[in-house]
């Protein structure tokens, strides 16, 4: 868990937000008894989670693609190579979903925009570290046109189907 107490409060109320300008159909859903805190996804979201992530062509047509994310700071990094048809359409249209399902246990769905990460961004080289860490290679090693991203979400809700059975069952506490 990376996540400062200020990046935990501004995560909390991006979701308070979010759900609440929800539709009633969601909001009927992902009610109080279902709803994810910023605290429960710091805590649930470590390591690589499994991200569903929906770009746009120059067609307007839809696109996703899975990829490897991990949740640093209150917010999903991931990346691909420059090369991929994914790269090429988060360069021109930087607005994504992006979802993370975890069987019918928990889920936590994301729009924004993406950035693509510099070695001169602040978290660079701890989102470096993290990553090597994880994988026991650079993902800078993986090819020769790696990028980096980071969302920042405008919209989040995260989602458990049964809250405190899943909390318990992962040694979070509720």
């Amino acid at each position: 868990m990376m996540e400062t107490a200020d990046e935990l409060a501004n995560l909390q109320r991006l979701l308070d937000a979010s759900h609440a300008t929800s539709t009633e159909h969601l909001r009927g859903i992902i009610d109080a008894d279902r709803t994810l805190t910023a605290a429960d996804l710091a805590a649930l979201l470590t390591g690589m989670r499994v991200l569903s992530v929906a770009t746009v062509t120059a067609a307007g047509e839809p696109r996703i693609s899975a990829l490897d994310g991990h949740f640093l700071h209150a917010t999903w990094t991931f990346s691909t190579s420059a090369t991929a048809a994914k790269a090429r359409h988060l360069q021109a249209r930087p607005a994504v979903s992006v979802a993370h399902i975890d069987g019918e246990e928990m889920a936590v769905f994301s729009h924004g925009r993406v950035e693509v990460m510099t070695p001169d961004d602040p978290r660079w080289g701890e989102t470096i570290d993290h990553w090597t860490a994880h994988y026991g290679s650079s993902p800078l090693s993986w090819g020769d046109e790696i990028r980096m991203y980071r969302l920042r979400p405008h919209w989040m809700v995260g989602y458990a189907f049964k809250r405190s059975e899943l909390l318990a069952s992962r040694g979070v506490p509720g």
